[in-house]
C-alpha cells in the first residue's frame, strides 16, 4: 500500500472528520426530499437544515435566525460586502479593509471600486497586524463598512477585530469579519468579537467543500445576492445544499464541543514542528505574531532557497504551501508577505505548514526530518 504525504496543509483544506461523513450519509441513502416541499420528505430535510442552523449558530453565539447558508466562504464575503454597500450606499460609498485580505475580500472590493465605492487599504505592521489606531484615523462620515479578517490564512496572525467593531460601532459604520481560517480553531463568538457579519466556510472545519455561512446580526440590512424564490428567509434564493449544510452543522457541533482539546492538539504540533525546524534548519525564520496567532499555522522562511523547490523536494514526504494555498502554482511573494515587508531574499523561501486534529507527534518529526534533509541538500547545491 503506498505511503501518503503528511497533510500539513489544513488551513487550505481539511479532510472530512468521520462525525461529519455518517451525519451526512442518511442525507446521500435516504433523505432526498425538497426542504420547500411540504409533505414528509420535504419535512425530514426542512428539520435537518434547521438543526444544522442551530448548530452553526451555537459556535458562533448567536440566533439561529441569524445564519444564512451559502457554497462557501467567497460567497459570504462577496455577499456580506457588495450587500452592505449597495443597501448602504445612500449613506456614503467608503469600505475599510486591509492589504493582507484574502481574494474573496479584494476582489469584491476592486470590483465595487468600478461602481464609484472608495477602498481604504490599511497597512499591516511586520508581524502582519493591522493597527486599530490606522482604522480610527481612516474612518469618515461617509464610511458604511469596515472589512478585516480575524486571522490571516498565511501567516496566522489575529486582528483586533474587538476593538475595531467598537470604532465602526461608534461611529455608525457596519463592521464584517472574515472568520474562514478562525472559525473551529479559536473563540468565534460573535457577541464578544462585537461585529455584525461573520464569514465561514465549511471546507476549513471539517466540513464538505463547497458549503458555508454567514452570519447577519438582526437589524443589519443587505441587498439581495441574487434573484429566485424564498428559501433562507427570502435572503438566499435557490434550494438547500442539505447534504452539505448537515455536514457544515455538525462540523460546527464538533468544534464546539472540541474547541478547547483541539487548539492545544494543534498548537503543541504547531510548536513541536517550529521549534525542530529552528533547531535543524539553518538561515531559518518564523513570519506573524509569535503569540497573537493562530494554534495550528506557521509560516517559515528559508533565506536563500525557493520554496518551489523546497516542496518538490519533499512532495513525497509532506503536503504543505507556497504562500497562500489559492495561489499555489508559481512562487511569487504574496501579498501578504510584501505588505510585512519581508525581504525578497526571505519571502521566497517562505512556507506555510497549517496542522490540524489529525496531526501526530509521529507525523512532525517525520516532516522535519524531511524538511531540514531537503533544504540541506538544495543549499548543497547551490554551493
Amino acid at each position: 500500500m503506498t505511503k501518503h504525504p503528511i497533510y500539513l496543509d489544513y488551513n487550505a483544506t481539511t479532510p472530512h472528520a468521520p462525525e461529519v461523513i455518517e451525519a451526512m450519509r442518511p442525507y446521500l441513502e435516504e433523505h432526498f426530499g425538497n426542504p420547500s416541499s411540504s409533505h414528509w420528505y420535504g419535512r425530514k430535510t426542512r428539520e435537518a437544515v434547521e438543526t444544522a442552523r442551530s448548530q452553526v449558530a451555537a459556535l458562533l453565539n448567536c440566533t439561529p435566525a441569524e445564519i444564512l447558508f451559502t457554497s462557501g466562504g467567497t460567497e459570504s464575503n462577496n455577499h456580506a460586502i457588495r450587500g452592505i454597500a449597495l443597501a448602504r450606499r445612500g449613506h456614503g460609498k467608503h469600505i475599510i479593509t486591509s492589504q493582507i485580505e484574502h481574494p474573496a475580500v479584494t476582489g469584491v472590493c476592486e470590483r465595487l471600486k468600478q461602481d464609484g465605492f472608495e477602498i481604504t487599504y490599511l497597512p499591516v505592521d511586520g508581524h502582519g497586524m493591522v493597527s486599530a489606531g490606522d482604522v480610527e484615523m481612516a474612518i469618515r462620515p461617509e464610511t458604511i463598512l469596515i472589512t478585516l479578517m480575524h486571522a490571516n490564512n498565511e501567516v496566522g496572525t489575529i486582528q483586533p477585530i474587538e476593538e475595531v467593531a467598537e470604532l465602526a460601532k461608534a461611529r455608525g459604520t457596519v463592521s464584517h469579519t472574515d472568520a474562514a481560517q478562525s472559525a473551529g480553531k479559536i473563540p468565534t463568538d460573535v457577541r464578544a468579537l462585537g461585529v455584525d457579519l461573520v464569514s465561514i466556510a465549511g471546507h476549513k472545519l471539517y466540513a464538505p467543500k463547497g458549503v458555508g455561512a454567514l452570519y447577519i446580526r438582526k437589524g443589519t440590512a443587505l441587498e439581495r445576492f441574487m434573484e429566485g424564490a424564498g428559501q433562507e428567509g427570502g435572503r438566499r434564493p435557490g434550494t438547500e445544499n442539505v447534504l452539505e449544510v448537515v455536514g457544515l452543522g455538525k462540523a460546527c457541533e464538533v468544534a464546539h464541543r472540541d474547541l478547547a482539546a483541539n487548539r492545544e492538539h494543534m498548537r503543541r504540533m504547531r510548536d513541536r514542528l517550529e521549534a525542530g525546524l529552528l533547531e535543524r534548519v539553518a538561515y531559518l525564520s518564523v513570519n506573524g505574531h509569535l503569540d497573537n496567532r493562530l494554534p495550528n499555522t506557521l509560516s517559515a522562511s528559508v533565506e536563500g532557497l525557493d520554496a518551489g523547490a523546497l516542496l518538490a523536494a519533499i512532495e513525497d514526504k509532506v503536503a504543505a504551501s507556497a504562500g497562500a494555498a489559492c495561489h499555489s502554482g508559481h512562487v511569487t511573494v504574496s501579498h501578504v508577505l510584501q505588505a510585512m515587508r519581508i525581504p525578497e531574499e526571505w519571502a521566497r523561501g517562505t512556507i506555510r505548514f497549517s496542522t490540524g486534529r489529525m496531526t501526530s507527534e509521529e507525523d512532525i518529526d517525520t516532516a522535519i526530518a524531511a524538511v531540514a534533509d531537503a533544504a540541506e541538500r538544495l543549499r548543497a547545491g547551490r554551493s
